[in-house]
C-alpha cells in the first residue's frame, strides 16, 4: 500500500458525553468506563466534549480518571480537572437578548447559561430533572435575564413540539446569522452558544492542546451538534441510535449509547489504529 493511503494513527479520542458515552438515564456504563481506562494505559489520550457546563463534565472526568483539558458548552470554555480555563467565548449579550424574547413570544421554556449559574423561565419543565444530572448545577428560576446578558454562555429553547420547535430554529437564525452558534444538541434542544463555541473549533483547540494533529483525533458523537468535529476528526464515528444524517456524516457507525457504544467503539476502530 502507498504511503499516502495509510490513515493516520490515532493518538487522541475526543468523546461526547450525553447520547453517547452515558445512557439515556445518564448513567456511565462500566463498559465505557474499563474501555476508556485500558485504552489510556495503552498511551491514548481522551478528553471529552459536551454541550454541558464544566459542572457536568467533571463528575465524569473523575469516574474516567482524566485530568483534561476538556470543552464545555459545545468547546467554548476549555478547562481542566484541577480548575484552570484556557478560554471562554460567550453569546453577544444583545443577541441573548433577542433570543429570550423570540423564545417567550413563543412560549417555550428559556434555559440561560451563565457561568456556573443555570437560569429558567420555567421550573416545571419535564426536562428539568434530567438536565440537573447532565449540567451539575441546579436551576433558578427568573422572570428577568436582563441582568445576566453580559455573561451568556449558552441560551436553550426547550421544546417537545416538532413542527413548532422547526419553526423556532428558521426564525433564530434568522437573528442569529453568523454572530454565534446555533445548533440542537437534542431534537428538543436549540443550543446558541458563541461563534468559537462550535465542536468543530473546540476539537481543533483541544488537539492543540494535546499536542496531536488532527488527522491522528478520532471523535464519536450522536447529535447535529457532533457533525463539526466529525468533519475536523482523522477519524469520526457516529452512535448506533444517531439519525441517518449524522451517521451519513461520519467515517465509523459504532453500536448505541444504552449497549456501551464507546466501548465497542474503542475495541473496534479505535485501537486498530493506534500507534
Amino acid at each position: 500500500m502507498d504511503n499516502a493511503q495509510i490513515p493516520a494513527p490515532i493518538r487522541l479520542l475526543v468523546c461526547d458525553i450525553d447520547g453517547t458515552l452515558v445512557r439515556h438515564d445518564k448513567g456511565l456504563p462500566e463498559e465505557n468506563v474499563l474501555a476508556i481506562r485500558s485504552a489510556v494505559k495503552r498511551g491514548l489520550m481522551v478528553s471529552l466534549i459536551s454541550a454541558r457546563p464544566a459542572a457536568g463534565i467533571l463528575p465524569i472526568a473523575a469516574e474516567l480518571g482524566l485530568e483534561g483539558p476538556f470543552g464545555a458548552y459545545n468547546g467554548g470554555t476549555i478547562f481542566t480537572a484541577a480548575g484552570g480555563e484556557t478560554c471562554s467565548a460567550q453569546v453577544p449579550p444583545a443577541l441573548a437578548q433577542q433570543l429570550v424574547e423570540l423564545y417567550a413570544s413563543a412560549s417555550v421554556t428559556v434555559w440561560f447559561f451563565a457561568t456556573d449559574r443555570w437560569l429558567t423561565s420555567d421550573l416545571a419543565n419535564p426536562h428539568t430533572p434530567r438536565e440537573v444530572l447532565s449540567s451539575g448545577l441546579q436551576p433558578e428560576a427568573v422572570t428577568d435575564f436582563a441582568p445576566f446578558l453580559g455573561d451568556a454562555d449558552k441560551v436553550v429553547a426547550v421544546c417537545d413540539n416538532p413542527a413548532q420547535m422547526t419553526a423556532l430554529e428558521l426564525r433564530a437564525r434568522e437573528l442569529v446569522g453568523d454572530a454565534a452558534t446555533l445548533v440542537r444538541s437534542q431534537d428538543y434542544y436549540l443550543d446558541c452558544t458563541a461563534l468559537a463555541a462550535n465542536k468543530g473549533d473546540g476539537v481543533t483547540r483541544l488537539a492543540e492542546m494535546y499536542g496531536v494533529p488532527l488527522t491522528q483525533v478520532a471523535v464519536i458523537g450522536d447529535q447535529a451538534n457532533d457533525v463539526a468535529m466529525f468533519r475536523r476528526a482523522g477519524l469520526s464515528i457516529a452512535m448506533g441510535q444517531s439519525n441517518a444524517t449524522v451517521q451519513s456524516e461520519a467515517d465509523q457507525v459504532t453500536t448505541s449509547n444504552e449497549a456501551a457504544g464507546v466501548a465497542a467503539a474503542i475495541r473496534r476502530f479505535v485501537l486498530p489504529r493506534m500507534a
